[in-house]
C-alpha cells in the first residue's frame, strides 16, 4: 500500500512546522506540499528546510488548489476564514481535511459541515489522543455526579494565543454538558467581574489564564460538597497535536464522507 500523501496548511507557522515533522516520522504517510498564506515569509521556502529537517524537496506554495488536487488529505490548523475555504477545497477534491482551527463560528460550522457531505472532515478542538480521552472521563464523570458538583473548566495557554476559552476548553465543556444533559450556550459563564450574585446551580465556569510559553494546561473541577475531583491534562510539546493530526488523517482515509470528531476516531462515542 503506498503513503497517505499529506498537504499541511499555515506551513511557515509553529503548529504548521510540528505538523511537516509529525509526516516525516509517521510511517504510513508522505508530505506531497506545503502551503501558507500569500505574501507569508515561508513561500518559496523549502518546507523540510523550514521545520528544521534540512530540505526535502516541497516548496512551500501560496496556492493550495494544485496540491489539493494530487493529495489524500489536508492537515489544517490556520485561521477561521481560510479553514472554511479551505473545506470547500477539500470537498471538491474528495479527500480528508483534518481541522485543528479553532475560534470557528456557527456559520463557519455550518459551512464546515456542508462540505464534510463530500469530503471526510476530522474536526477537533484539540487532537491530542490523551485530552480526547480526557473529554470521554468528564463526559463520564459529569454523568455520574449531580448537580450538587459545581463544575469549572480552567485553562492556560502561552502569551500569543488569540482566542478564549481555548478550543480545548470548549471542548471539555460541551463533553461536561453532554453528560449531564444540557445544552453548552445556555449553561456556560465565561467571565465573571464585580458583583456577580451566588453561582447558579447547573452553570459550567470557564477561567482562561495566558502567559509565557505554556503549550497547554486544561482541567476540568468537579467542586461538590466536602470534596473536589480534579480531571487534568498538561501538554508538554505541541508535536502531540500534531501527531494526532496525522494518524487521524491516516484513520479517516477509509471512512465515508461525513463530519467526525477525534472521539469518533478513537472509537471513544457511546
Amino acid at each position: 500500500m503506498s503513503d497517505l500523501r499529506l498537504v499541511v496548511a499555515g506551513a511557515g507557522g509553529r503548529m504548521g512546522q510540528a505538523l511537516i515533522r509529525a509526516v516525516a516520522e509517521i510511517e504510513g504517510v508522505t508530505l506531497s506540499g506545503a502551503f501558507d498564506r500569500k505574501g507569508a515569509d515561508a513561500i518559496g521556502r523549502d518546507a523540510g528546510e523550514l521545520a528544521g529537517l534540512g530540505q526535502n524537496g516541497i516548496t512551500v506554495s501560496e496556492d493550495p488548489l494544485p496540491l489539493l488536487a494530487q493529495a489524500d488529505g489536508l492537515l489544517d490548523f490556520t485561521a477561521p476564514a481560510a479553514t472554511v475555504q479551505l473545506a470547500e477545497y477539500a470537498a471538491q477534491a474528495r479527500i480528508v481535511h483534518v481541522i485543528g482551527t479553532t475560534g470557528l463560528s456557527r456559520e463557519d460550522e455550518e459551512k464546515i459541515k456542508a462540505a464534510s457531505r463530500h469530503a471526510r472532515i476530522v474536526k477537533s478542538g484539540n487532537m491530542s489522543f490523551g485530552v480526547n480521552l480526557l473529554a470521554s472521563l468528564v463526559r463520564q464523570a459529569a454523568k455520574v455526579l449531580d448537580v450538587d458538583y459545581d463544575i469549572e473548566v480552567l485553562e492556560m495557554h502561552h502569551r500569543h494565543k488569540v482566542d478564549a476559552p481555548s478550543g480545548t476548553a470548549l471542548l471539555l465543556g460541551h463533553a461536561a454538558a453532554e453528560g449531564r444533559g444540557i445544552d453548552l450556550d445556555s449553561h456556560s459563564v465565561r467571565s465573571r467581574d464585580g458583583h456577580t450574585g451566588a453561582r447558579k446551580t447547573g452553570d459550567i465556569g470557564f477561567a482562561a489564564l495566558r502567559g509565557g510559553s505554556v503549550v497547554g494546561d486544561h482541567s476540568v473541577i468537579f467542586a461538590g460538597p466536602s470534596e473536589r475531583i480534579t480531571l487534568s491534562h498538561h501538554a508538554e510539546d505541541r508535536k502531540i497535536f500534531a501527531n494526532g493530526a496525522v494518524k487521524a488523517a491516516i484513520r479517516a482515509h477509509p471512512m465515508k464522507p461525513g463530519l467526525y470528531s477525534m472521539a469518533d476516531i478513537l472509537g471513544l462515542t457511546t
